[in-house]
């Protein structure tokens, strides 16, 4: 896993306007899919007269997917710098757990006005979307709390191949945010015995064993020889 870089300055201001233009799209992605919502339905939501409102200030649909990324990834870079600082004043740089906590954590802060997880939903719809096996590849520059980041972890995932980590990496973040969207929002599952806070870290575990786990040195060899039998069997 190659340490991120930055290709752009990161900052970017936006208007009142705009803010409610991105947070409504940011939630009609997350309920209809990046693609099932279209640019006048959000200018609408939005509450803008300008049916074309979003055209102007993003000019696109990607324009706009960039810009909640921009928005909400300032928001993040600031709690993630805040728990960075704590950290390193207390030695825990090298620890997985706390380096996964920083990234994760502060994205169960960011919710809609309904108490809902949208940016999660968003994130996971634009993941799979895009089919992304580059941790930390959302199509716009990284921050550099965030670049610390990753190369912190990188040093901890040192037992793991490139290829490895990633595909760990991008498995768990959709984990993640299945988790927040299904666990964390105002009209989540009954908790059935189980505070959100003990979802919240049992989850946080669960991603920390998948990731970090040492390969496998001696891997079953019959599974492909497994799936091939499956293909073969014709629907009744």
């Amino acid at each position: 896993m190659d340490e991120p870089t930055i290709t752009a300055p990161f900052a970017q201001p936006f208007s009142d306007v705009q803010v409610r233009i991105l947070l409504a799209a940011e939630k009609l992605f997350a309920e209809n899919g990046i693609d099932g919502a279209s640019m006048r339905e959000i200018a609408v939501a939005a509450e803008q007269r300008n049916p074309f409102a979003a055209q102007y200030h993003f000019e696109s649909r990607e324009g706009l997917i960039r810009a909640v990324f921009a928005y909400r990834m300032g928001q993040l870079e600031e709690m993630r710098g805040r728990m960075l600082d704590r950290a390193e004043q207390e030695g825990r740089l090298e620890d997985p757990r706390s380096i996964l906590e920083i990234i994760y954590l502060p994205q169960a802060a960011l919710v809609d006005r309904e108490g809902n997880h949208s940016y999660a939903n968003f994130l996971c719809q634009y993941l799979l979307r895009e089919k992304s096996t580059w941790f930390g590849d959302f199509g716009t520059p990284l921050p550099p709390v965030l670049v610390r980041l990753l190369a912190l972890l990188r040093k901890c995932l040192s037992h793991l191949s490139d290829a490895t980590a990633q595909r760990r990496l991008v498995s768990s973040s959709l984990v993640f945010l299945h988790f927040l969207s299904v666990y964390g929002g105002s009209g989540g599952n009954p908790a059935r015995g189980e505070t959100f806070e003990f979802r919240l870290s049992d989850t946080l575990r669960q991603i920390e064993m998948a990731t970090c786990m040492p390969i496998e040195e001696n891997p079953p060899l019959h599974l492909l020889d497994e799936l091939r039998a499956l293909n073969q069997v014709q629907p009744a």
